[in-house]
C-alpha cells in the first residue's frame, strides 16, 4: 500500500517508468534480477508482474530521492475576485529550473499549471485555470515554485498538490486554499415601531462564506437581535439582514458588526435613534384618563353644566382665533403678491429606496420594502424623504401638496446642499424649513419644534416661498388660513428645492 500511495495516479507511474528506468538502467537491470530470482524461488507463488515492476519504480525513489517539497501547513486565504500565490519550495535549497513543476488538483492531468523543459506548458491544462495561473520564476534558483492565481472564483477553493520531478526523483506536498469575500458595508435603516419600540434593520451582501452578525451597543457588549435572515444569490455569495427593538432611553446608540471568519476582517456601521422616532403618549391623555375613572360616578346634571360652559368657551376661542388667522392671512398675501404657481415633480435619484415615486413623478408612497436602487450621492439612506426637481434661487413660488390620510408625513423646503445620508436633523439649522404630522400632533420643524393649534390636520396644504426676503408660508388650501410662517431672513441665500418626508400612504403635488 505504501508503494501505491508513493506513486500515486497511473500517469506518475508512467512517467517513472519512462524517466527513471532510461536514465538509470544499469540500476534498475540489477533490481530485475533480484526480483526475478525472488519470482524464480517461489514459483509456487508468482508475484504479478504490476507488482514487481510498481516496487522497483518504488525502490529506485528511494535511492534516488535528493529533495522533499514544502508547502504551508495552514490553508491560504484568498479573496474573491483579488490574485493569490500558493507558496511550494524544496528542501535543501536548489535550483528548480529545470525540473517539472506541476500543480494539479484531484487528478494528475488535466493539470492546473505545468513547468517542464525551461518553460509553462499549456497543452492538458483544466479549461476554467486557462489564462488565469503564473509560475513565479525570480525564485526558480532557489528552489522556490508558488504559483499566483488570478481573479479568485468560488470552483477554485478546496486541495492542491505540488509536485516536483527532476531526471531521477520526485516528491509533492498538498496545501488548502480558501476562498473569502468581503461584502457592503452594513446599510441601518428604521423601519417602524413594533413592542413600544422602534424596529431597526441591518442588510449587507456580497459575502463569502456566509459571516457573523453582531449588534452592539456604545460600550460594545453585544444585543440580541430579533430576527436574523441569510440568502445566497446566483453568485454564491451570502446577504445577510437582521433586525432588533431598540427601547427608548436605551441603547439608543448601536452598530451592526459582519465578520468575516476566514479573513478575520470586519465592517461596522453605526446609527443613533433619536427620541422623536419613538412612540409618544401624551402627559394630558394620561391626566386625562385618571380623571375620567376618578369622576366616572359624577356624571348627571354638574357634567352637563360644565360642557355647556366648555362649548361656549371654545366657540369664543374659536372665533378669536379665525379673526387672528384671517389677519395675518391678508397681512402675507398683501406682502407676497404676485406669486408664481410652479408644477412641481419629484427626483426619483433623491427618493429614499423604500419610496416609490408614480410613474408622473407627482405623488409619493412608502412602499415599506427595499428596492433595488443605484446608490448615488444625491439619494436619501436613511430618512424617508424625496427633493423636487425643481429649484429657486429668487421670486415667489407657490404649489400645494395633498396629505390626505397619510398616517405621519412632513412637508417643505430644503436646501439643495442638505445631508442625504444617515440620521438627518429636521430643522432650520440642517437646512429644513417644514411643517409635519407626528402621532397626531401638527408642528412646525423648528428647534425645538413649535405645536401648531389646529383641530384637525388639513387635507391639502400650500407651500409659499418667497427667495427674496428668505421665508416660507404654510397654507391651509382648504380654507385658505395661514399654519405658519418661517420668519423673513430664515432661509439663506442658496438654491431652494420642494421637500417631502413620508411613512404611510401616499403624498401627491398638485397643480
Amino acid at each position: 500500500m505504501r508503494i501505491l500511495e508513493n506513486l500515486g495516479t497511473p500517469e506518475r507511474a508512467q512517467n517513472c517508468s519512462k524517466d527513471y528506468f532510461q536514465d538509470v538502467s544499469d540500476q534498475v537491470t540489477v533490481k530485475m534480477e533480484v526480483l526475478s530470482f525472488c519470482h524464480g524461488s517461489r514459483a509456487s507463488s508468482p508475484l504479478p508482474s504490476f507488482i514487481v515492476f510498481f516496487f522497483s519504480c518504488y525502490v529506485h525513489k528511494m535511492e534516488s530521492a535528493k529533495f522533499t517539497v514544502i508547502g504551508p501547513r495552514d490553508p491560504v486565504a484568498a479573496i474573491l475576485g483579488q490574485e493569490t500565490v500558493l507558496p511550494c519550495h524544496l528542501s535543501p535549497s536548489m535550483s528548480a529550473a529545470n525540473m517539472e513543476v506541476r500543480w494539479f488538483r484531484s487528478q494528475f492531468v488535466p493539470f492546473v499549471h505545468l513547468y517542464r523543459g525551461g518553460k509553462d506548458q499549456y497543452d492538458g491544462q483544466m479549461p476554467e485555470y486557462q489564462g488565469r495561473t503564473e509560475l513565479l520564476k525570480a525564485g526558480l534558483t532557489d528552489g522556490n515554485v508558488p504559483l499566483r492565481i488570478l481573479n479568485i472564483r468560488h470552483s477554485d477553493e478546496g486541495k492542491y498538490h505540488c509536485f516536483v520531478q527532476d531526471d531521477t526523483s520526485y516528491e509533492e506536498t498538498i496545501l488548502e486554499l480558501r476562498v473569502a469575500g468581503l461584502g457592503s458595508a452594513p446599510l441601518i435603516s428604521v423601519e417602524d415601531h413594533k413592542d413600544g419600540g422602534i424596529r431597526v434593520v441591518c442588510r449587507s451582501s456580497g459575502w463569502y462564506p456566509e459571516p457573523e452578525v453582531l449588534w452592539k451597543d456604545l460600550s460594545g457588549r453585544d444585543l440580541p437581535s430579533l430576527s436574523e435572515t441569510t440568502s445566497r444569490g446566483d453568485n454564491n455569495l451570502f446577504g445577510i439582514e437582521t433586525a432588533l427593538i431598540v427601547k427608548k432611553h436605551s441603547n439608543q446608540n448601536l452598530s451592526c458588526c459582519i465578520r468575516n471568519t476566514i479573513l478575520n476582517q470586519e465592517k461596522e456601521s453605526a446609527v443613533y435613534i433619536a427620541d422623536p422616532f419613538f412612540p409618544r403618549v401624551n402627559s394630558w391623555m394620561v391626566a386625562l384618563s385618571v380623571i375620567l375613572v376618578v369622576l366616572f360616578g359624577f356624571i348627571g346634571l354638574t357634567v352637563y353644566l360644565f360642557k355647556i360652559k366648555g362649548k361656549l368657551t371654545e366657540e369664543v376661542g374659536k372665533q378669536n382665533l379665525e379673526i387672528g388667522k384671517l389677519t395675518s392671512w391678508l397681512g402675507w398675501r398683501r406682502s407676497v403678491a404676485p406669486v408664481e404657481e410652479v408644477n412641481v415633480t419629484l427626483d426619483p435619484d433623491t427618493a429614499h429606496p423604500k419610496l416609490v415615486l408614480s410613474e408622473d413623478r407627482k405623488s409619493v408612497r412608502w412602499g415599506g420594502m427595499w428596492q433595488d436602487l443605484p446608490e448615488n450621492p444625491e439619494r436619501f439612506d436613511t430618512m424617508f424623504c424625496v427633493l423636487g426637481c425643481e429649484g429657486f434661487t429668487s421670486g415667489r413660488h407657490c404649489w400645494e401638496v395633498e396629505v390626505g390620510d397619510a398616517t405621519f408625513w412632513a412637508v417643505g423646503v430644503a436646501r439643495e446642499s442638505v445631508g442625504r445620508k444617515g440620521w438627518i436633523s429636521l430643522s432650520p439649522e440642517r437646512g429644513i424649513w417644514a411643517v409635519e404630522w407626528w402621532w397626531g400632533q401638527f408642528r412646525a420643524l423648528t428647534n425645538p419644534v413649535t405645536l401648531l393649534p389646529l383641530s384637525r390636520v388639513p387635507s391639502r396644504i400650500r407651500v409659499c416661498l418667497d427667495c427674496d426676503r428668505g421665508q416660507v408660508t404654510f397654507i391651509n388650501a382648504g380654507d385658505d388660513t395661514q399654519i405658519f410662517t418661517f420668519p423673513p431672513g430664515s432661509i439663506p441665500w442658496k438654491r431652494i428645492r420642494p421637500w417631502l418626508w413620508v411613512l404611510g400612504p401616499q403624498l401627491r403635488l398638485c397643480p
